[in-house]
């Protein structure tokens, strides 16, 4: 009775399981699903009546290995991605498919690879945001049917060729110096409404145009430190003669105490 109160003992004990937080076990009963236990410790038929497998719901990364794929505008590029999942189906991600992590990261190659096809090599640089929501888009289905959700897919780098890169590099010089050119006909316009006005301004009064002839005969002198000789046509002469003539009579006559 002892030995064999023993040997109960042991065997129950022995079909304590303890599962932690982040952890459930799906439990068969003679081959036949019975439900989820855990977590914490949980008890199962032992003998192999009942056998529970420990499947892990949290949050995995996964990194996809360097794809070399053709966008649709026939350029090969090679693309890094990486992968966002978790379990939130413990039963199905086991007896739906026979290894979830595999299965789903076989799944994220292909999307990536097709998902990259039907689109071009700048709506694969620019767009990062459209494709990542594709791609994820794409696996999300089949990954439900196992029991997943897939939180994030998003592309992780774009190696180009050689020859593409020198390609781009000339494009983005050539859209720069546009830039340049278009930015310098602006000044230049800009410059040429001024100078229109400013000549329509000079010509409605021929003494303004003198003066400011010599300021620039001044400046230069300045600047140089040299002897300018500069020539005043007689209109300006006369002017000057004329203004000082009326600048006498209009002045008050002196007192001869003064």
């Amino acid at each position: 009775m002892f030995v064999a109160l023993v040997v109960l003992i042991v065997l129950a004990l022995s079909g304590l399981r303890v599962a932690q937080e982040y952890q459930r076990g799906v439990v068969f009963r003679l081959g036949r699903f019975v439900g989820l236990r855990g977590p914490g410790l949980y008890w199962i038929i032992p003998l192999q009546i009942e056998r529970s497998i420990t499947v892990d719901i949290r949050t995995r990364t996964v990194s996809a290995e360097q794809q070399e794929t053709i966008t649709r505008d026939s350029v090969t590029i090679k693309v890094n991605a990486v992968l966002w999942y978790r379990i939130v189906d413990a039963a199905r991600s086991v007896i739906e498919v026979a290894d979830a992590p595999a299965a789903v990261y076989q799944l994220a190659l292909t999307g990536l690879r097709n998902i990259i096809g039907q689109h071009d090599l700048d709506d694969v640089l620019q767009e990062r945001n459209k494709i990542n929501a594709l791609l994820c888009e794409a696996i999300a289905g089949s990954t439900a049917a196992w029991g997943l959700e897939v939180q994030r897919f998003e592309m992780k780098d774009v190696e180009l060729p050689v020859a593409m890169q020198q390609v781009m590099a000339m494009q983005a010089e050539a859209i720069r110096e546009k830039r340049a050119r278009i930015i310098k006909a602006e000044a230049e316009l800009e410059a040429s409404v001024k100078l229109s006005a400013a000549a329509a301004q000079i010509m409605a009064n021929p003494a303004a145009l003198e003066l400011r002839r010599m300021q620039m005969i001044s400046e230069v002198g300045a600047e140089n430190n040299s002897t300018t000789v500069m020539m005043i046509p007689s209109d300006l002469v006369s002017l000057t003669h004329t203004l000082d003539e009326y600048l006498r009579r209009q002045a008050p006559p002196r007192s001869q105490e003064s």
